[in-house]
């Protein structure tokens, strides 16, 4: 029976450890700095804030639309409101009127 007898290499008893931290390294840098990553998350969360924001405002105005079309069409409608559209529409005013620029 023939055996073969290994000399015990200094550097063979790391090998496992080196691969193991060499994943670990891996697998840690794109958690933080991949494209699913805590960072990329970051970025992610600070984008649907301003989104947020931009949404609140242009529902604010969809509503005031949607009041002034309300008075505007619900079969009585505004003297006033018919008035100030026409104007606005037309660019005039009476010359006894004062016109304020806001």
């Amino acid at each position: 029976m023939w055996t073969k007898h290994h000399k015990k290499r200094r550097l063979g008893r790391f090998v496992v450890p080196a691969i193991t931290v060499a994943f670990l390294s891996y697998f840690s840098y794109h958690s933080v700095h991949g494209d699913f990553g805590l960072r990329a998350m970051e970025r992610f969360e600070r984008t649907r804030i301003t989104r947020q924001a931009r949404l609140d405002v242009l529902v604010e105005e969809r509503k005031r639309l949607e009041r002034e079309v309300a008075l505007m069409s619900d079969g009585s409608l505004e003297r006033d409101m018919l008035d100030e559209k026409a104007r606005f529409a037309l660019n005039m005013s009476r010359s006894d009127e004062i016109v304020i620029f806001h």
